[in-house]
């Protein structure tokens, strides 16, 4: 017989501690104790939640059917073949194989990026408004119409609808290398040009500040102890989050006085630029204990994390550790679950939140005090000056110092 995959989880008992459970992809979820009114409670939201989950999962597997028997019939060689018998292509038509290309195109590590969600996100709403019409049509004065939906409807930063806009010309330029649009198109649009601060009615984001490193020591000690040494390894030495996150000891080359961690993968490998982040005799020694591991496992790793708070339970409390309610720990730290520890920190701390990104304009910023611009902009990694001047922060001192003696 066959096993029902979808079939809801029962409500059973855990013998060792008489607790009301469920037992969902193999691992437990405890609801109280057993036979207790609140378990029962707790059982029935978990079993409307496990439901919701449900729906939404047979519901993407219903959509993903349908796409994949669509792209038999329609794909870029048939929109070609279309146009050039002089059918119209449709921005719909468009949307639906630029999205294909997209969620194989934009992959890292085995996994879709945000870069293709941006653009589900965008084109869905490109489709809405403008979907029946030809390719070939679609001009300035429809994108600058649409641009202005973008700040009214969805109140869209200036400098997102920008990043926004640009994905937009980027698929039509692809699809006029697949022959699918007419080659003035994106040329039409590209030149309406990006929104100018001051000059649009779209908000405007503040800029990224440096944290102060009062704040930094204030956080430390409320964080998870591997997370407060990727904050002091990352303030040491303005690496990326994700540089920091995909460390491993085979990465870094250690004969000279001063190592070289050359990342796998990074932010602009895709340019074919090389990355390489310098490690100090500071950020040396405190590195030197996770790399006594295999050289192929990551550093900094949340299922290390987790075994150092159960022995630290154990050690306080007597009492053997209770596996949690939540997902196993990945081998590693992603972005996203790096930024939230950090944030979870400040607010036990009980200081204004401060993200990683942060720490890498500090790094760039004293780095640019102390030694200049070309030194901050090669300790980033960024091809051009003015990159740097984003992290790097104007040097306020210097600036006064000039005014007192020349003005």
């Amino acid at each position: 017989m066959p096993r029902l995959l979808k079939r809801p989880p029962k409500y059973g008992r855990h013998k060792a501690s008489n607790q009301a459970c469920v037992y969902v992809n193999g691992r437990e979820v405890y609801l109280g104790k057993y036979g207790s009114p609140k378990s029962h409670d707790r059982y029935r939201e978990y079993l409307a939640e496990w439901r919701s989950k449900q729906a939404v999962i047979e519901r993407d597997e219903a959509v993903q059917s349908v796409e994949d028997s669509l792209a038999k019939t329609l794909n870029p060689a048939a929109l070609r073949r279309k146009r050039r018998e002089g059918g119209v292509v449709t921005l719909d038509e468009l949307i639906f194989v630029y999205r294909r290309h997209a969620s194989s195109y934009y992959v890292k590590y085995g996994k879709v990026t945000r870069e293709a969600e941006l653009i589900v996100e965008l084109t869905g709403l490109l489709g809405k408004k403008h979907g029946d019409e030809p390719v070939d049509d679609f001009g300035p004065v429809q994108l600058d119409n649409f641009r202005d939906d973008l700040i009214t409807e969805r109140d869209w930063s200036r400098k997102v609808i920008n990043k926004q806009i640009s994905r937009l010309i980027r698929m039509f330029k692809w699809a006029v290398g697949k022959e699918m649009c007419a080659a003035e198109v994106p040329l039409q649009l590209a030149a309406l040009g990006g929104l100018k601060k001051g000059r649009t009615d779209a908000r405007e984001l503040a800029d990224v500040q440096p944290v102060e490193d009062a704040r930094i020591q204030q956080t430390l000690p409320c964080l998870p102890e591997i997370v407060a040494d990727m904050v002091r390894f990352q303030r040491l030495t303005s690496a990326r989050p994700g540089e920091v996150c995909a460390l491993r000891p085979c990465d870094i080359d250690r004969s000279g006085e001063v190592w070289v961690y050359t990342p796998d993968a990074h932010k602009t490998e895709h340019h074919e630029k090389s990355r390489s982040v310098y490690i100090g005799p500071q950020a040396q020694r405190l590195l030197a204990p996770y790399l006594q591991r295999d050289e192929g496992k990551f550093c900094f790793s949340p299922e290390e994390s987790v075994a150092r708070a159960r022995q630290r339970q154990q050690k306080l409390k007597d009492k053997p550790w209770k596996r949690s309610a939540a997902r196993p720990p990945a081998e590693r730290y992603q972005v996203a679950s790096y930024r939230v520890s950090i944030r979870r920190g400040c607010k036990k701390a009980g200081v204004e939140v401060w993200t990683p990104n942060q720490l890498r304009h500090t790094g760039a910023t004293e780095i640019r005090k102390k030694y200049g611009l070309e030194a901050a902009q090669v300790i980033c990694g960024h091809e051009r000056a003015d990159v740097t001047q984003v992290y790097a922060e104007r040097d306020r001192q210097l600036a006064e110092k000039v005014a007192r003696e020349v003005g």
